[in-house]
């Protein structure tokens, strides 16, 4: 097994947390470097694209989050081996990622006015449209999973970004707007955070 060192902001969530859980449910041991927000200036210049989180594997330096997702998902047994399974996860990643992308070109805006304008476009638009278009996917590969019939790394990803959603920390995105518009990815999320291994995860987390 290689040596690993995951490096990302110490929040519960994020793009770091899918890495994160996996090598947790995998019981695979990895370097869990977290770091606070006012060490981002001098981490954003160390790292090989200003961007967390950050792959040490053995020393060398992987920089994409579904990347590292993929990797991990296939040390601990959570990518899929069929060819179009594999093509589900890596779908549903990717639909994640633009979706998370869009909404972090809104962090840096500081009028509230623009930025209530800036996140009310996006609940109506492409927050809406990627939760129904997941609901979607979900539905059409058997309502459980996104990936073949077990937990992949794409049930991870969704859960992570559909958790961070009903957390209400997004100021004006409604934290009902997951029931409101894929309900079924919410109960989703739910069966996924009941899984005993995250349920460990984060018992241990909050110690």
């Amino acid at each position: 097994m290689p040596t690993l060192k995951l490096s990302y902001f110490d929040i519960d969530g994020g793009r770091g947390e899918p890495v994160r859980l996996a090598l947790a449910i995998g019981g695979i041991p990895f370097e869990d470097d977290r770091f606070g927000f006012d060490q981002w200036p001098v981490r954003k210049e160390q790292a090989p694209l200003h961007q967390v989180p950050l792959l040490e594997v053995d020393g060398a330096v992987i920089t994409q989050s579904n990347t590292m997702n993929r990797f991990v998902g296939k040390l601990a047994g959570l990518y899929p081996d069929d060819a179009l399974e594999a093509a589900h996860c890596d779908e549903t990643m990717a639909a994640v990622e633009d979706v998370i992308g869009r909404i972090v070109t809104t962090f840096g805006i500081e009028d509230a006015e623009e930025l209530q304008v800036a996140r009310e476009a996006l609940v109506a638009g492409p927050i809406t449209l990627y939760l129904r278009w997941l609901q979607r996917k979900l539905a059409q590969r058997g309502g459980k999973f996104f990936a073949g019939d077990r937990l992949s790394v794409a049930d991870l990803k969704v859960f992570v970004w559909i958790r961070g959603l009903e957390s209400g920390n997004l100021d004006h995105v409604p934290r009902d707007i997951v029931k409101r518009a894929a309900p079924q990815l919410l109960e989703h999320c739910l069966r996924i955070g009941a899984l005993p291994e995250i349920l460990d995860y984060y018992e241990q987390d909050n110690k």
